[in-house]
């Protein structure tokens, strides 16, 4: 039997040693609304968007939002938990229009272990849907990169675990490590930023294969002001597995003249 890609791409993922950790809450999250701007690599604007958390009881809302300027939208909401570790109790993306190869919905829950995701492709329309169960690790942190970079202590490293949907959940490990400081500007006041990447640990035969299936997973890149209290300043990275690599930034009101 020959495998497809979307196949040998899910059995390739799936391999991997499973000793991540739960990242320990250093920084509870709270209540916040912070104003986004989607970029291309080349600096061109592509959407508005943003950032909106909300206490629910015990469990913590965390939603992201860009409304693209050709009609697309990326709607990604996790709900986790932050009592001395921090674990994800649900994930629920919506991602549709031009700027995507397809358009998708995924839901993840922790508690019933059932996940779905619905695909339907831009370049031929066919539509897939797919569900099941599945154990979460306590590390699992789709949706939660800016969150987990806010919360290691300086210099540390970490691995957590993503799931990679293609379209079926798999399970791969994030190495987390900082790579450095950056000079920035905070109106004229310099500050220090410090650098974190998150990459997927696949090992090189798995690479290897990932690559030839033109399906790696991208590098994230997360910029985080450390100064007392911690701030996410910038994001680089893919917003779907092997999409084009987008900056995100922060952003304040324009009042009209």
């Amino acid at each position: 039997m020959v495998l497809g890609a979307s196949a040998v791409l899910a059995t390739l993922l799936g391999v991997g040693a499973l000793g991540a950790a739960p990242v320990p809450v250093r920084f509870v999250e709270g209540v916040a609304h912070g104003f986004l701007l989607l970029r291309a690599a080349n600096g061109t604007l592509l959407a508005t968007g943003d950032l909106l958390q909300v206490s629910r009881g015990a469990q913590l809302e965390s939603r992201i939002v860009f409304r693209f300027k050709d009609g697309s939208l990326f709607d990604e909401t996790v709900t986790y938990t932050q009592q001395r570790v921090f674990e994800l109790q649900s994930y629920h993306l919506v991602q549709r229009g031009p700027a995507f190869s397809e358009d998708s919905e995924i839901t993840i829950e922790r508690a019933s272990r059932k996940y779905r995701t619905s695909t339907r492709s831009r370049k031929d329309g066919r539509a897939e849907v797919l569900e099941g169960t599945l154990e979460l690790p306590s590390d699992v942190y789709n949706g939660m990169v800016l969150t987990i970079a806010k919360n290691l202590a300086k210099g540390a490293s970490e691995t957590v675990h993503y799931l990679a949907f293609t379209p079926r959940p798999q399970l791969i490990e994030l190495e987390v490590a900082p790579s450095g400081e950056h000079r920035m500007f905070v109106g004229e006041l310099a500050k220090t930023a410090v650098h974190y990447t998150f990459k997927a640990k696949l090992g090189a035969w798995t690479e290897f294969f990932a690559k030839l299936l033109g399906r790696l997973p991208a590098d994230y890149h997360v910029w985080i002001d450390t100064d007392e209290v911690p701030a996410f300043v910038r994001f680089d990275g893919p917003l779907t597995l092997t999409g084009q690599p987008w900056r995100i930034e922060l952003t304040s009101p324009r009042w009209p003249d």
